[in-house]
């Protein structure tokens, strides 16, 4: 047999070197259509998400426009809140001023209203001697109206009425020990 000349050999291996050379392009071939599909869906997935940028960047803007306001209104409650408070305790602090002073005046009727059962003239069993000056029945001084200060002849009167009680009082309370 005779060995194939080397010219046949060379150009055998060319035609299998250009064979395989094929075989990869076409491989190559379908690998780029495939990444140019995915290209367009890459393309298409990154113009999404442009959008949804742009739409959250709107939205953040939008956040911290309303959080601002947000802030400004809950300052202005914040502060008429505190300003409300401090109303609150100037009117507690009154109040109790004036529930003291009433209970005060509560207080000191009660305590002269047992005064005036303690020290309340015991009824006559009869009309009272000639050398004793007639009195008229004890009466309560109505205070002056407010406004007006109290007259002296009023001031009088009260005293000499209070005089009188007084008289009555260390009479009954003599003669009756005697």
């Amino acid at each position: 047999m005779s060995t194939p000349p080397v010219g046949m050999i060379i150009e055998g291996l060319v035609a299998i070197l250009l064979l395989v050379t094929i075989a990869y392009c076409w491989i190559l071939n379908s690998r780029l259509q495939r990444l140019r599909a995915d290209e367009e869906t890459l393309r298409a997935t990154i113009s999404e998400l442009m959008t949804a940028t742009e739409i959250a960047e709107r939205a953040i803007l939008g956040l911290k426009a309303t959080a601002s306001e947000a802030d400004k209104s809950l300052g202005n409650r914040l502060s008429q809140a505190e300003k409300m408070s401090n109303a609150l305790a100037a009117q507690v602090v009154k109040g109790e001023e004036v529930f003291t002073r009433i209970s005060q005046i509560a207080e000191a009727a009660s305590r002269s209203s047992v005064q005036r059962e303690a020290y309340a003239p015991a009824p006559q069993p009869g009309p009272m001697p000639a050398h004793m000056p007639q009195m008229a029945a004890p009466t309560m001084h109505e205070p002056a109206p407010r406004g007006r200060a109290p007259r002296a002849d009023d001031i009088r009167s009260a005293a000499a009425e209070a005089t009188a009680r007084l008289e009555q009082f260390r009479r009954r309370s003599g003669g009756s020990a005697a």
